[in-house]
C-alpha cells in the first residue's frame, strides 16, 4: 500500500529530518512539555520501602513499546516521603529508557506511577500529543540512540532528550497520524503474531519428528517391546536397551583457563550449542591446549553446569574448522564407540524426553545445577543397530532441514514485516507521507 506525499515542504531546521510539510513546525522537547522528569530507586534492602507497597514503581525493564498496563514492583508511602526525586506521574505520561539493557524502549502509562532514575517521563500540558510523541520516538529510535554518550553504558541523557526537536503538526493532524499508525501497526503486529505461531508449530513438529524417529524408528510395521524405561515406553523389538555410558568410548572435561578475544585455539562455550549443532560464529580463544582436547568431527559436547533449563543440551562438532577448536570446562566431550553413529546420538540426546531425564538427575543448587558424566551415563536408552542409526540420520537430516528452512522463511517474513512497520511509522511522523486522504 502506497501513500501520497504532502503538496509542499520546507526545511525543518532539524538535523534528523531535512524537510517537513510546509504547514508543520518543529519544537524542542524542553519547550513542548510542562513535565519532564525522572525518578530514583529506593534502597532495595530497606523493606519499609517495598513491603506491602501500593504505589506502582516502573523501571526500564517494564517498558514494552506499547501501553504499559502494570508494573512489576510497588513502593510504599514512606519511600515516597523519604525521596524527593520520587514522584507520581499521571496516567497518559510517556516514558523513555535513557540507559541500560532496554535503552530507547518506551511506554505510555495506563496508570499513575513512580519511576526509577533510568526513566525519563514526558507529560503535562503540551502542543505535542503524547500518542504522536510515542510514535515519533519509535520511528526515530536508531537516530536518537546514535546521540548516546558513554562507552561501557551508553546513555541518552535527559539533557540530550530535552534538546531534540519534534515535528508539530496541528493537534487534529497529530491525532489522525497516531490513529492511522494504531491501525497500520496493529495489522502488521497481527501478521507478525501469525508468523510466531507458525514458528512455534514448526518447532513442535521438528521435535515430534525427531522424537518418533529415535524412539520408534522408521518402520511403522515393526514389532515393539516394552523397553522397561518409564520415559521411553515401547521400542522396536530388535533395539538394544542399555546404559548411555556404553555408547561412549571416552569422556573428557574442557579447559578452565581464562579466555580472550584472540589466540591460537578457539574455545566453545554453552552459547555455541544451538539446536543440536555447534555454532562457531561467536568464539573466545586461548594460546594453546593439550592436543587430546582438540575436537574432531563427530565429537559431542554436552553442558554439565548451568541453569536447569540448559543442563544436558548437546552439540555435534560436525566438520573441521579453519583452526584448532577446544571447549570450556563446563562442557564435556563425548566420543562414541565405533558401532554408534554420533549424529544419531546428537538427535537422541536433545529430544525433550531425554533432556527431561538428564535434568532430573542433575544436582540442583542456588542459581546453578550440575550433571556429572557418571550420573549422565547411567541414563537408560534404547538404540538400533548402526545401519539403522545411519538410515534414521539420513531421514532426519532431510526432514529437519526442510522444517528449518520453513522456520528461516518465517523469521525472514517477520523481519520484513518489522522493517515495514518501522518504515511506515517513520514516514508518518516525519511527514514523508500524507495520511489525511
Amino acid at each position: 500500500m502506497s501513500f501520497p506525499r504532502y503538496a509542499e515542504y520546507k526545511e525543518s531546521g532539524d538535523a534528523f529530518i531535512e524537510e517537513v510539510p510546509s504547514h508543520w513546525r518543529t519544537l524542542k522537547i524542553a519547550r513542548a512539555f510542562s513535565t519532564i522528569g525522572s525518578g530514583t530507586t529506593p534502597k532495595s534492602d530497606n523493606h519499609a520501602y517495598y513491603d506491602e507497597g501500593t504505589i506502582p514503581w516502573v523501571n526500564t525493564g517494564d517498558l514494552n513499546d506499547a501501553v504499559l498496563k502494570e508494573s512489576n514492583r510497588r513502593v510504599t508511602e514512606k519511600a515516597l516521603a523519604d525521596h524527593s526525586t520520587l514522584r507520581i506521574y499521571p496516567a497518559g505520561s510517556l516514558i523513555f529508557a535513557m540507559y541500560g539493557a532496554t535503552i530507547g524502549r518506551i511506554a505510555k502509562l495506563d496508570f499513575p506511577a513512580t519511576v526509577n532514575q533510568a526513566c525519563c517521563v514526558f507529560g503535562g500540558e503540551s502542543p505535542i500529543e503524547v500518542d504522536f510523541l510515542f510514535y515519533w520516538f519509535l520511528g526515530l529510535r536508531d537516530r536518537i540512540l546514535s546521540l548516546a554518550t558513554g562507552g561501557g553504558q551508553p546513555n541518552v541523557s535527559q539533557d540530550i532528550l530535552r534538546t531534540l526537536r519534534v515535528p508539530c503538526p496541528y493537534k487534529q493532524e497529530q491525532r489522525a497520524i497516531a490513529a492511522f499508525l494504531d491501525r497500520e501497526t496493529s495489522k502488521i503486529d497481527a501478521l507478525v503474531a501469525e508468523q510466531r505461531r507458525l514458528i512455534a508449530l514448526l518447532k513442535e513438529k521438528r521435535q515430534a519428528v525427531i522424537s518418533h524417529a529415535v524412539t520408534k524408528g522408521l518402520d511403522p510395521t515393526v514389532k515393539l517391546k516394552d523397553s522397561g524405561i518409564e520415559w521411553l515406553g515401547q521400542v522396536p523389538e530388535h533395539w538394544e536397551v542399555m546404559k548411555l555410558k556404553r555408547v561412549f568410548s571416552s569422556v573428557d572435561y574442557g579447559i578452565s583457563e581464562s579466555l580472550s578475544p584472540e589466540g591460537n585455539v578457539a574455545i566453545l562455550r554453552m552459547g555455541n550449542i544451538q539446536d543440536g549443532r555447534l555454532d562457531l560464529s561467536d568464539l573466545k580463544f586461548v594460546d594453546s591446549v593439550d592436543d587430546r582436547l582438540i575436537l574432531v568431527p563427530g565429537d559431542l559436547l554436552y553442558n554439565r553446569t548451568n541453569s536447569l533449563d540448559l543442563i544436558g543440551k548437546v552439540g555435534l562438532f560436525a566438520e573441521q574448522s579453519e583452526g584448532p577448536v577446544s571447549f570450556a570446562s563446563y562442557l564435556v566431550r563425548l566420543r562414541t564407540v565405533p558401532e554408534s553413529v554420533p549424529q544419531y546420538f546428537a538427535y537422541l540426546l536433545n529430544m525433550d524426553g531425554m533432556l527431561g531425564m538428564a535434568r532430573s538427575l542433575a544436582f540442583v543448587a542456588i542459581g546453578q545445577c550440575n550433571l556429572n558424566p557418571t550420573r549422565y551415563g547411567m541414563i537408560s536408552i534404547a538404540a538400533p543397530p548402526r545401519k539403522e542409526q545411519l538410515e534414521i540420520v539420513r531421514y532426519l537430516d532431510t526432514e529437519v532441514s526442510r522444517i528449518d528452512a520453513l522456520v528461516t522463511e518465517a523469521v525472514r517474513t517477520m523481519e520484513v514485516l518489522s522493517e515495514r512497520r518501522s518504515a511506515v511509522v517513520s514516514a508518518a511522523v516525519t511527514g514523508k507521507i500524507d495520511i489525511r486522504k
